[in-house]
């Protein structure tokens, strides 16, 4: 009797034992839900960077980001980071609207705002090096009845006097009409009557509704509409599968980041959709990264190296807007490319940048072509964090770049 209660008990224990490890196991085996991510994604195009100071330099730098997001200073961004070939990093952190419970994560969509304008630049690169266009075609050989001021401007003026904010307009010429949703033809339209500050190629004067122009030369270049194109030789062939450039297309995404004034949400508005090839483009972490990496590695062949190198060369004196550059290290020239600012540094580096700002949306992205470091960091507002964020990453990794750069593998056995 004795032995059969025994043996009752072990067999009581052991299938116990065996059901809550059954349990656990099917805990450890739920995603997580964590505040700076949905969930943990696959993300099968990340490169697991070895260098143990390349991991300690993105620590420290993802540390600032959560610290000002944990103060207030945005509701939600999101982040990748380039080193060499790959996409080391790339995650999203805080809330895509304040008052809810959804988080930003790699997916998550933004807009880029004026970072639209280097996204189209790459996109005339692909054009240039399949023929479409060239640099100095005049943009009345696409659109004969454009029209400046004087006759000779109107025949001077090029797609690289477009792409450089060199055409001759004042400064940022009917930006404050687009607020108002005037339609971006009657603007172009309206370009006609104003007094040009110099002839084409010879000053920076930046536009928006002037910058759009590309977009028309484009249409009327491959009798396509300008997203169109822009997914057919961009966002399709690198994958980019978040991105797009319209206001129906923000619209119609569910896991989209809202604006934020402070700390109130506001409506995605749609302005600036009608100047896409300038402010209209939207685009998640993940998308950001793809069409970075293309860039540093031309790995899919969308876009030629030597293409790339010519919207990167410096075109016309600019000066730097966002100062928290001088922050990290002394400035020696800054210019604007084809739809970059490039900015050199007394130290003789260089980097490829740009800034964004539409619907209080912030993005911000740079490359270094020598150490070929990248990052893109998108905000939902405008704040403190997108100011600081392009110059802050560089500061920090400069702070590792001498480990990072002794840092030798162990060797296999």
């Amino acid at each position: 009797m004795k032995i059969a209660l025994w043996v009752v008990v072990v067999g009581i224990a052991v299938l116990a034992f065996f059901g809550l490890s059954k349990s656990r196991s099917e805990i450890v085996a739920k995603p997580l839900v964590r505040h700076d991510s949905v969930r943990i994604e696959k993300q099968p195009f990340i490169y697991h960077d070895p260098n143990p100071f390349v991991e300690s330099a993105i620590k420290e730098y993802e540390g600032f980001v959560k610290t000002l997001i944990a103060n207030r200073q945005a509701p939600g961004a999101a982040l990748v980071i380039l080193r060499d070939t790959s996409i080391v990093f790339v995650k999203g952190y805080g809330l895509r609207e304040i008052g809810k419970l959804d988080s930003v994560n790699s997916k998550t969509v933004f807009r880029i705002g004026s970072v639209s304008k280097s996204m189209s630049a790459t996109l005339c690169a692909a054009l240039v090096n399949d023929g479409v266009l060239q640099w100095d075609d005049p943009v009345i050989k696409y659109l004969p009845s454009f029209k400046l001021k004087t006759e000779e401007a109107t025949k001077n003026v090029t797609i690289r006097h477009i792409l450089s904010h060199t055409e001759g307009l004042p400064y940022h010429a009917y930006t404050d009409m687009l607020d108002r949703g005037a339609p971006v033809d009657t603007l172009i339209d309206y370009l006609q009557d104003l007094n040009l500050v110099a002839a084409p190629g010879k000053i920076f004067s930046y536009q928006n509704v002037g910058f759009s122009l590309i977009g028309k030369v484009i249409e009327a270049a491959t009798k396509k509409s300008f997203e169109e194109v822009l997914t057919e030789k961009l966002f399709r062939p690198l994958e980019m599968k978040n991105a797009s450039a319209s206001f129906k297309k923000i619209s119609e995404n569910k896991n989209v980041a809202k604006p934020h004034y402070l700390t109130r949400s506001l409506k995605i508005s749609d302005a600036y959709y009608s100047v896409a090839p300038a402010g209209g483009i939207n685009a998640s972490a993940e998308d950001m990264g793809l069409w970075l990496k293309e860039i540093l590695t031309q790995k899919s062949k969308v876009f030629n190296a030597g293409r790339l190198k010519e919207i990167f060369e410096p075109q016309i004196h600019a000066p730097v807007r966002n100062y928290n550059f001088f922050k990290w290290k002394r400035i020696y020239k800054s210019y604007y490319g084809l739809g970059w600012r490039v900015v050199t540094f007394a130290d003789s580096d260089t980097l490829i940048y740009h800034g964004g700002f539409v619907n209080n949306y912030r993005c911000e992205v740079a490359v270094n072509p020598k150490t070929k470091i990248a990052i893109a960091l998108l905000v939902n507002s405008s704040s403190f964090l997108a100011d600081r964020g392009v110059a802050e990453f560089f500061k920090i990794y400069d702070r590792h770049l001498t480990e990072i750069n002794n840092w030798k593998p162990t060797p296999l056995p």
